[in-house]
């Protein structure tokens, strides 16, 4: 069941450009910018720019660059790598979620694991209108604007349980809870839309944070993760010859006009209120 069999999701799905624009796209392709103290922890921070394609189908997810060598990161369901401008493997590694969150990594990541934690975290954020027409996700309205997600095996995401609020009279995202078990199983969330963006009618979320949550409180202080997303845009399905192009590096793409018109900002209202 898909969340679009409920009232919540049917508004949500609007409120984000339809249900048509979104089957009929391949991509989300925005530039990202993120930081925040649980980067530091790990000692590994993002870059202060990178630009970021999403696949709206599949948990694929390109990061360029990931590092000062300008490498960019992949993401491939379960696995990721690291791959040069010309698509060169540089590194890589299967199953990465199965290496969080003990040993090394509860005081340091290295590049694979920044490309993860990264490509899953934003393939779920750019994707979200695409996540509510997936049948593999179950979906239930748990109360007024409030849908509850359980995320099957095969998608990298946070946890199994998620809770999205959406705004009752915009339809859009003001909060996401969830556990971050690739920190630890205490590690619970609340991850606050305080700004969208939008583009020649879809909207995208584009100003975020992310808090500790107790219960269902969302606690005071500086972010433990913020994001910011400028210039998000769908791009089209392509051909089977595209698509297999696709894994190569984003170099020679089309990309956006970067000064279009049609982007405008939109605060949803009380996106730090629950």
């Amino acid at each position: 069941m898909t969340a679009t069999s409920f009232a919540t999701g049917s508004r949500a799905l609007a409120a984000y450009g339809g249900e048509a624009v979104w089957r009929e796209s391949g991509a989300v392709e925005a530039d990202v910018a993120a930081g925040g103290l649980l980067f530091r922890w790990k000692r590994m921070r993002p870059l202060p720019r990178m630009v970021v394609r999403a696949d709206t189908a599949n948990p694929i997810l390109r990061l360029d660059p990931v590092d000062h060598d300008g490498h960019v990161g992949v993401l491939d369901g379960r696995s990721v790598r690291i791959e040069t401008r010309d698509g060169a493997l540089v590194d890589s590694r299967a199953d990465a979620r199965d290496r969080f969150p003990y040993g090394r990594r509860l005081i340091s990541w290295d590049s694979l694991d920044l490309t993860y934690f990264l490509g899953y975290a934003l393939w779920n954020y750019l994707t979200l209108p695409a996540l509510l027409l997936r049948d593999d996700i179950a979906w239930r309205e748990v109360a007024g604007s409030t849908l509850e997600a359980e995320f099957p095996s095969h998608l990298p995401t946070h946890c199994q349980r998620q809770t999205f609020y959406f705004d009752a009279d915009t339809g859009l995202l003001d909060r996401l809870d969830y556990t971050a078990e690739v920190f630890g199983g205490w590690a619970h969330a609340a991850h606050l839309v305080t700004e969208h963006q939008e583009r020649d009618g879809v909207r995208f979320a584009s100003s975020r944070r992310v808090v500790p949550r107790v219960g269902s409180t969302a606690l005071d202080g500086p972010p433990l993760i913020w994001a910011e997303v400028r210039d998000a845009q769908l791009l089209p399905l392509v051909s089977p010859s595209d698509e297999r192009a696709s894994t190569r590096p984003t170099q020679g793409l089309p990309r956006r006009a970067r000064d279009a018109p049609g982007c405008r900002t939109c605060r949803p209202r009380g996106a730090a209120g629950r």
